[in-house]
């Protein structure tokens, strides 16, 4: 197994979520690229770090 702890940072607000850009690490592609976050759960939140696990 693989975990990997993506980060992403504020973009803008839609109707009813907060989008999200992915802060790729230098020189790597990003993984997820963009997310939406419902704004219940996002409130005031301006950085989320997600962690993914990729079972081999």
């Amino acid at each position: 197994m693989t975990k990997k702890t993506v980060k992403f940072e504020y973009e803008k607000e839609t109707k009813n979520s907060v989008r999200y850009q992915e802060v790729p690490e230098s020189g790597q592609a990003p993984i997820m690229g963009t997310i939406y976050v419902q704004k219940w759960f996002a409130g005031d939140t301006k950085r989320f770090e997600i962690t993914i696990e990729k079972q081999d």
